[in-house]
């Protein structure tokens, strides 16, 4: 199984998750090189705080062999053409590690953060895809640019703007899904699939993978040639007792997903939308210290991978084995102390056991 991690590195805190500190930049390169000595295959940043691309050309630059990806960035605010430039500069820059994963975003957002008219996402999505895509056909066959959609019209590609061919043109795209219909879309359309944390193995086989095969096949396409990529929830400590405060830790964040709309089809998929609406109820009345109560223990050790240190590795690659073929993985990391249990984590998740 393949691991990648997310910078910054060793931030593993069912609290706070990694995406949601903010970087020290000046860091990222060095981050990035051990990111690869310690063994990993791939490094990824979400688009949160910072612009993934900057940071991922910054990786680029200073590895040899990391896959980096944008897992995710957001695609809607960018035109396909932007987007398209970006992620044919970082292959280059990289010698072809670069996978370009990209989400959709929530209605709030796109019109309120970002100032844009709300679409149904999945068709956006699929077409932004095939519009990207038309670009880089452009630049590396020398045919002409003409993409003609429902957001898109993309018709004119001057010499003084066309890049022209690169080493690496078959750049990945990678789709962000927690329902099945982004999940078919993905199978569609796209090299990869990146399930929200959210998303238990039970989802995963029953309600995510088979929309992935179902789109890949439907479009004439291998399913085993769409790679799905875990991001676990990990709770993780030195020992049990350490534990047992994460474990309470990760309760809230559980009950943040559950009281939230989009994540409820996988609480139901569990049969737990009593306790959802209950969670949804606190959520809308601001009772926010009640809503960890009602998170269960089954609820915990489902949605999240629970073990010490000694324990995690194995648990994490049981959890997806089988069902995904890359994983985001990480254990805390103080100094350099840590970074031999960390490679030999690594080192053990993606042989299996």
């Amino acid at each position: 199984m393949r691991v990648e991690t997310h910078l910054p590195l060793g931030k593993v805190d069912p609290g706070i998750r990694a995406a949601e500190i903010s970087l020290d930049l000046t860091t990222v390169g060095a981050q990035a090189e051990l990111v690869e000595r310690l063994g990993f295959d791939g490094l990824v940043l979400t688009e949160t705080k910072e612009d993934p691309f900057v940071v991922m050309a910054v990786g680029a630059d200073r590895t040899e062999r990391l896959r980096l990806t944008t897992a995710v960035a957001i695609a809607f605010p960018r035109s396909p053409t932007v987007t398209a430039m970006t992620a044919w500069t970082l292959a280059r820059l990289s010698r072809g590690r670069f996978t370009l994963g990209l989400g959709t975003q929530v209605k709030g957002h796109i019109e309120r953060r970002y100032g844009m008219r709300w679409s149904a996402p999945g068709p956006w999505i699929r077409e932004y895809v095939d519009a990207v895509r038309a670009v880089w056909r452009t630049w590396q066959e020398g045919v002409p640019l003409d993409h003609r959609g429902e957001h898109y019209q993309l018709t004119l590609m001057n010499p003084l703007f066309d890049p022209g061919p690169i080493e690496h043109p078959d750049i990945p795209v990678h789709l962000a899904a927690v329902r099945p219909g982004m999940a078919r879309i993905g199978g569609q359309v796209a090299d990869g699939v990146r399930p929200h944390p959210i998303c238990t193995r039970a989802y995963l086989e029953d309600v995510l993978r088979p929309a992935v095969d179902a789109g890949a096949t439907s479009r004439g396409r291998a399913p085993e040639d769409v790679e799905v990529v875990a991001s676990p929830l990990i709770v993780t400590a030195p020992n049990e007792t350490e534990l047992a405060k994460k474990v309470s830790d990760v309760r809230a964040r559980i009950s943040f997903y559950a009281s939230t709309r989009t994540y409820r089809p996988v609480f139901s998929h569990h049969g737990w939308d009593d306790i959802v609406e209950q969670l949804s109820t606190l959520s809308r009345e601001q009772r926010w210290d009640e809503m960890e109560a009602l998170v269960t223990d089954e609820m915990v050790h489902t949605i999240g991978v629970v073990g010490t240190y000694d324990e995690i590795a194995e648990k994490v690659w049981r959890r997806y084995e089988g069902v995904c073929s890359a994983v985001e993985f990480s254990l805390p990391v103080h100094g350099p102390e840590d970074h031999e249990r960390l490679a030999e984590a690594v080192r053990a998740v993606q042989r299996g056991f």
